[in-house]
């Protein structure tokens, strides 16, 4: 059996600094010394390698440099950060740069198998693989009612995914009274043993019907068949216990730091 550490070695050596080999139209994907940047979406991205060795002015000076780039873009930054990355003081440094942390989230990994089975629907609610732009507009509108924000700009970056690499993104939703009420999606590396599981949402009032674990067997179903081992999900509060209790193991936390220009000091 695969101990957590071994998992967590195997993470960082194949789901980080994924430069998709056929990017979407309109979006930009720079490798720049440890350092990956995605321009060309909603907002800017940042991840980097899990070890920098790098001094402290070193750490201020990149972190500044990125977020500069998207400010002379007039454009917000996601710098993704995990809980093992060294140096350990990236947060504070990020915090210093006028990021702010937003949700921390579990990194769970856990062989495709534990979510094949599912309890049975009640009556009325489909599940199904879509590329429609209808259901996928659907979904935006169900994600911006559960969450509270704009989720339109999804649409177009969705659709930029399918159109581009369609083996690579699948999209399933859950249709109950003739609206989009649950949806997600699993997403595929070439030549990597993790499928990602993303964008998992139910509106409230269809939470607790097994709609969630349903969308989830399908994405399984789907890895399983291409013989993907393992699958990774960046987990909430909520849905990690779910999962835990499904047979997934916690291998590091996850925070995203957002910048935008009002809390950046270059901008005050």
């Amino acid at each position: 059996m695969t101990s957590p550490s071994e998992l967590l070695a195997l993470y960082d050596a194949q789901q980080r600094l994924i430069v998709p080999e056929h990017p979407p139209a309109g979006i930009t994907f720079e490798l720049l010394n440890g350092v990956m940047r995605v321009t060309g979406r909603a907002e800017g991205f940042v991840e980097t390698a899990q070890h920098l060795d790098l001094s402290d002015s070193e750490l201020d000076a990149l972190i500044a440099t990125h977020r500069d780039f998207f400010a002379a873009r007039g454009e917000p930054l996601e710098w993704k950060t995990r809980a093992h990355d060294v140096p350990s003081s990236i947060p504070q440094h990020l915090e210093h740069a006028g990021f702010v942390a937003q949700e921390r989230e579990a990194v769970l990994v856990g062989h495709t198998t534990t979510l094949l089975a599912a309890r049975p629907l009640p009556p009325g609610i489909e599940i199904r693989e879509t590329r429609n732009h209808e259901d996928i507009a659907g979904m935006a509108a169900m994600l911006s009612e559960v969450w509270g924000g704009d989720f339109t700009w999804l649409v177009d970056d969705l659709e930029a995914q399918l159109d581009t690499a369609p083996d690579q993104t699948v999209l399933f939703v859950a249709e109950a009274q003739g609206r989009i009420v649950s949806a997600a999606r699993i997403e595929f590396t070439p030549g990597s043993d993790f499928a990602g599981l993303w964008g998992g949402s139910t509106a409230p009032e269809w939470e607790g019907k097994g709609i969630y674990g349903a969308i989830a067997a399908a994405r399984a179903q789907r890895a399983h068949d291409r013989g993907v081992p393992y699958l990774q999900v960046d987990a909430s509060d909520e849905s990690s216990p779910i999962l835990l209790r499904r047979g997934f193991v916690e291998i590091t936390t996850t925070t995203p730091y957002l910048w935008t220009p009002s809390t950046s000091p270059s901008a005050q």
